[in-house]
């Protein structure tokens, strides 16, 4: 029986660069993990931050005052008067909210339902459009979310990732579509249109975010997932994202200005 020496065993071990890119081979869904973990971590960073247990019901707490979305919280400054008397002031033209409210969630049912879906679709369309592109999308599509909170909802502060949701969910529809495949007669077209049901038909579901969100999914989707048959420049594909979620940033800031 052969034996080798602990240094000789090590030595034809590969270098750690060699096997972080092995790992990452076998990782097609790294991007759809980490946008989970993200939204995650900031749903448990708030319940510590805040100490209210009443986050995990939906409760609106000083974390949503500062990092939601609205159109008067970006014109404004406003001063929140809490129950027990305390006060609290958010200050106009904070941009950063046009990302932070797509990783914040009012309750566990909330982003439990959000990264269900996330879940669902990121086999769909990580690998096939690889993880740069797919984030770029994701990043589009809520970015296009939060353009329709400011054009559609009054009042009120949004948050969540159904637009970056809903935009992965269009971004499929096209794709289906643009194969010759009616995505009404697949689960993500029934998916789609019935949440878009619930959207209009039950209060409190931020209308603007989740058509946003779609707008912008579909003007993605229609380039990125275009079939092999209509052939579209690979630059485009990457283009396509950026320019939506610039146009997004632009389109908020002219209206807010």
């Amino acid at each position: 029986m052969g034996s080798h020496c602990l240094e000789c065993a090590k030595a034809s071990q590969p270098d750690l660069k060699t096997r972080a890119r092995f790992w990452s081979a076998k990782e097609p869904l790294l991007i759809t993990k980490i946008l989970i973990g993200m939204n995650v971590a900031m749903f448990i960073g708030i319940l510590i931050w805040s100490a209210d247990a009443g986050a995990l019901t939906g409760s609106v707490t000083n974390a949503h005052l500062n990092l939601g979305l609205s159109r008067e919280v970006l014109e404004n400054r406003i001063v929140w008067q809490s129950d027990d008397g305390s006060r609290f002031v958010t200050e106009p033209n904070s941009w950063y909210r046009l990302l932070t409210s797509g990783f914040l969630h009012f309750g566990i049912v909330h982003i439990g339902l959000n990264m269900f879906f996330l879940w669902v679709l990121g086999p769909m369309l990580e690998p096939p459009l690889g993880r740069v592109k797919f984030l770029l999308l994701y990043l589009a599509s809520l970015l296009g979310g939060s353009l329709g909170v400011i054009l559609l909802d009054n009042g009120g502060i949004s948050a969540g990732a159904s637009g970056a949701v809903f935009g992965l969910l269009a971004a499929a529809a096209i794709g289906q579509w643009r194969r010759g495949i009616n995505p009404l007669t697949t689960g993500i077209g029934a998916t789609l249109l019935m949440n878009l049901v619930i959207t209009f038909a039950i209060p409190g579901i931020s209308i603007g975010g989740h058509i946003g969100g779609i707008v912008a999914g579909s003007i993605c989707g229609w380039v990125m997932l275009a079939p092999a048959y209509h052939q579209v420049p690979r630059w485009a594909t990457y283009a396509t994202p950026v320019i939506v979620s610039i146009a997004s940033i632009v389109g908020v800031m002219a209206v807010v200005a």
